[in-house]
């Protein structure tokens, strides 16, 4: 699903990510480490919004810096504290993205049903409180047919129903995976496929 060769990760000539051959399986993934350890770098490189070193490969065949938009289109990206452009409605963000990422306005309904956004959806984002703004998040990331799904700190600002809606969306999803947190998930709620740990400008998958 997932190979990243010789990847290496500078800020201000500072090494602050390196894996030098990883392979993920299809599956589900915490990505777990201490602030600063590089989580949302990685998740980051992984979108194709951060410069990198190295190569990062998907399904095998699309590379992020040959074929990005193709490989672009396959990832999508959750970020931990959302920014959108204020004056934009949550319903044009995702019709942005529906047509970014070859969704369907049916899908979008959908979830934006099952999280319950409908009385807002409409408004500017400019006057969505931080929950909010993290239901949008989820909700244009689940857009389109991805074939990875990364997630930053995902479990922050939600409450305990949402969280239940989130944890149905990625069990029924036919996508993989990477999500970064510092809380564990539900007991019982994620059945995962190992651990991503960033520590000591490196990463190491531990099996479940």
């Amino acid at each position: 699903m997932l190979h990243l060769q010789q990847f290496k990760k500078y800020y201000h000539h500072r090494l602050v990510l390196a894996i030098d051959d990883l392979r993920l399986s299809p599956g589900i993934y915490w990505v777990k480490g201490v602030n600063g350890s590089g989580k949302s770098t990685l998740l980051k490189a992984l979108a194709g919004i951060l410069d990198f070193e190295g190569d990062i490969i998907l399904n095998n065949s699309l590379n992020v810096k040959r074929q990005t938009r193709a490989y672009r289109s396959l990832v999508n990206f959750a970020e931990a504290e959302p920014v959108f452009p204020p004056y934009l409605s949550g319903r044009e963000m995702t019709e942005l993205f529906i047509s970014a990422k070859n969704g369907t306005q049916a899908q979008a309904e959908a979830y934006i049903s099952s999280m319950r956004m409908q009385d807002y959806i409409n408004d500017p984002v400019s006057t969505y409180s931080s929950g909010m703004l993290k239901k949008l998040s989820l909700v244009l990331a689940f857009i389109g047919n991805p074939s990875l799904i990364l997630l930053d700190e995902p479990l922050i600002t939600m409450d305990s129903a949402s969280l239940l809606v989130l944890y149905k969306w990625i069990r029924e999803s036919n996508a993989s995976f990477l999500l970064s947190s510092h809380q564990e998930p539900e007991a019982g709620s994620l059945k995962t496929t190992g651990t991503l740990l960033v520590a000591e400008q490196t990463l190491k998958l531990v099996e479940p």
